[in-house]
């Protein structure tokens, strides 16, 4: 039996509104941002939490967000 595996690396995030999408991800390197335009960017834990607290603070309206759970192979 396998166990389901909760860490940072199994999930992956987007945010957006209704004209465009940001993903978010944790690689071996630390936090990911790909833009909606598809550009790559290297961020720390908080500058990821700045992006992701108003969020789910729903602060900035029309602003929707989701986490996907994506299971690792052991």
């Amino acid at each position: 039996m396998s166990t389901m595996k909760l860490t940072n690396d199994s999930y992956v995030i987007t945010m957006g509104t209704k004209n465009f999408t940001e993903k978010y991800y944790r690689d071996k390197d630390g936090w990911v941002k790909i833009s909606a335009k598809g550009n790559m960017f290297r961020m720390t834990a908080e500058q990821f939490l700045n992006h992701l607290l108003p969020a789910i603070a729903e602060v900035k309206p029309n602003l929707t967000w989701k986490v996907k759970y994506i299971p690792k192979e052991d």
